[in-house]
């Protein structure tokens, strides 16, 4: 039974998720300030956490960044219309997902289910793949979700060694961000920017001035380059 942890200030919220969570067969916690959200992350290691941006004490991308210091499990940020910034804020800061307010049940267990899908089946192709592969400087381990360059361990959250996995193994074929969404996110429908967000994550974390690895090919998508 997958356990999510739930963080919103609001109470009553955060008791509506709580509940439809635990009618899909979920354990879950609530958390309602930053602080204790932490304190529960590292007491329950939950599988997914379900993330407000305000919240007391300390914010949602102050909880979110420090999390990501030790943890790698899917953040799905919770948004208001208004703030459509903070959608980029938290896919740099290494969100997996957001949801805008309000949204409805279905759309949160849909998102809820398609996040620990993905890392279901990242695990078994893991499994199916364990193998380490050298591109120039670049070393990926499909042992230990490991990527890095030059000898140093580049810290890569899960959905983007997703990324950089799924463009490796398909090497040299252009991919349109529709289709990215759908094969490593696991949505079919869904803003495109989190892919270009993402996509730039990537980048600055594994290239340099002299290699580049995923090549944008204008007007259609992305790719790695194998050569």
């Amino acid at each position: 039974m997958p356990k999510i942890l739930v963080v919103d200030d609001e109470r009553p919220i955060a008791e509506i998720i709580k509940y439809n969570l635990q009618k899909e067969g979920f354990e879950v916690q609530t958390a309602y300030d930053g602080e204790e959200a932490i304190k529960t992350v590292h007491k329950m290691k939950p599988e997914l956490i379900i993330l407000d941006i305000m919240l007391p004490k300390k914010n949602g991308f102050e909880v979110l960044k420090e999390i990501r210091v030790q943890y790698v499990m899917p953040v799905i940020m919770l948004t208001a219309k208004e703030e459509e910034n903070d959608k980029i804020t938290g896919l740099d800061l290494g969100a997996d997902d957001y949801i805008v307010k309000p949204f409805s049940n279905k759309e949160l267990i849909a998102r809820v289910n398609a996040n620990l899908r993905r890392v279901k089946l990242s695990n078994i192709n893991e499994e199916m793949k364990s193998k380490i592969i050298s591109v120039g400087n670049l070393t990926i381990d499909m042992n230990t979700f490991e990527v890095s360059r030059d000898n140093q361990v580049i810290d890569l959250t899960n959905r983007e060694f997703d990324l950089l996995k799924y463009l490796f193994l398909n090497a040299d074929r252009v991919f349109n961000r529709e289709h990215l969404l759908k094969e490593v996110w696991g949505y079919e429908f869904g803003d495109l920017r989190t892919v270009d967000v993402t996509v730039r994550r990537l980048r600055e974390k594994i290239e340099t001035d002299d290699d580049k690895y995923i090549i944008t090919k204008r007007g259609t998508g992305y790719y790695f380059k194998s050569k």
